[in-house]
This record gives C-alpha cells, sequence and structure tokens, in this order.
C-alpha cells in the first residue's frame, strides 16, 4: 500500500510539472506573439510614416547637414519640423558647439502604443519651462544635429526624423531596427567650445 501511495503522489508530482511547463511554454509564445504583433512589419510601416511627413506640406523640410545640399536627394535625406514655440534667440547652435536641450523621444504609433513609445526624455509629462529637466551635449545622430542647428534659443521643435538619420539598422538600442523617432525639442541655450555655462534651473516664462 505504501508503495502504491508513493507511486500515485510520484504520477500526480510529473502531471503537475508537466501542466507547469506547458503554461511557461504558453506564456512565451504567447509574449512572442505580442512582441511581434507590436513592431510587425516594423520598416515598411515607418517607410510609410516617412513618406506621409514628406508628402505633407504644412512641415518644415530640413536637408540633413552632412548631406549633398548641392543635389535634392531622396526623404530620407531630410528632416520634417512642426514649429510648436519660437524663441527671441538670433543664432544657431554648431557642429561642435555644447547644447542645453530638453525633450522628449518618441518611436511611430503601435499597436499599445498609440502616442508613441517613450523611449527616451528630459521630463515627463506636459512642456512647461519652469519645471523641464535639461541636458547637455555635443555629440548628436545626424537628425537630431540638424534640428539642433537650425534653432534659437527659446524655439520649440516637433521633430520627425528618418531611421537613416538616426540608428538605421541598428538593433541593439533597446528598441527595434528601422525606427524612425519623433522628438519634441527644446533648446534652452548653446555655447561655444572653451565656454562654460553655470548649473541649469528650470526659469519662469
Amino acid at each position: 500500500m505504501c508503495y502504491l501511495r508513493q507511486l500515485k503522489q510520484l504520477r500526480q508530482l510529473i502531471v503537475l510539472g508537466c501542466l507547469s511547463c506547458l503554461s511557461c511554454f504558453l506564456f512565451s509564445c504567447s509574449s512572442e506573439s505580442e512582441v511581434e504583433s507590436e513592431w510587425h512589419d516594423w520598416q515598411e510601416r515607418n517607410d510609410a510614416a516617412l513618406a506621409q511627413w514628406a508628402a505633407d506640406g504644412s512641415l518644415k523640410k530640413i536637408k540633413c547637414y552632412s548631406k549633398d545640399a548641392s543635389v535634392a536627394g531622396k526623404n530620407s535625406d531630410y528632416i520634417y519640423v512642426k514649429v510648436l514655440e519660437e524663441g527671441s534667440g538670433t543664432e544657431s547652435p554648431l557642429f561642435t558647439d555644447t547644447a542645453r536641450v530638453a525633450f522628449q523621444g518618441r518611436l511611430i504609433p503601435s499597436k499599445n502604443y498609440p502616442e508613441g513609445f517613450m523611449f527616451t526624455y528630459t521630463y515627463l509629462g506636459s512642456f512647461d519651462w519652469r519645471t523641464i529637466g535639461i541636458s547637455d551635449g555635443v555629440s548628436w545622430k545626424d537628425g537630431f544635429s540638424t534640428a539642433l542647428q537650425n534653432m534659437h534659443i527659446g524655439d520649440r521643435w516637433l521633430v520627425y526624423i528618418p531611421y537613416d538619420l538616426m540608428y538605421g539598422a541598428g538593433s541593439d538600442t533597446g528598441y527595434p531596427a528601422y525606427s524612425n523617432m519623433i522628438f519634441d525639442i527644446a533648446l534652452v541655450d548653446f555655447w561655444h567650445p572653451g565656454e562654460t555655462r553655470p548649473a541649469f534651473r528650470s526659469r519662469q516664462k
């Protein structure tokens, strides 16, 4: 009897173990399916988004500073800009300058992120000059840098950037390859090499 009881218990343990493995397998497949659905046909969707930006006459079109200005080029040679606020500055940063900026960066809208997945930011919530966080930087990706080199202090732009001017086919960045990027950028200040600025304090607008 003792032997039969132990055998029964062993069978129960085996059944429970199989059910547990099956549950993990199904959960894993479900998770992978959700991820695949989120980024399904990602390059094609980003190419389609770029075509829409290029056709939108309300957006300001600026050729990337690193591209040949003597030829028209292709859609992915440009950034596309919606001006949200115009500042009082009259100069723009150079490539070698340090720019003090506030920003939020998103991918194009997807299944679970209708406003686009926010992958980087210096502040959360709505934009407010009085409470924004900032970042001081010199080396930016071509698309982001192109925007900065055309902005003035106090400007705030919504910038649509093709993946060719950001990370391209790279997929080791924490988000999918072929990702266009949409940045809400505010230029707070900039300065030339050898110059410095005091630590930033949020200002009253």
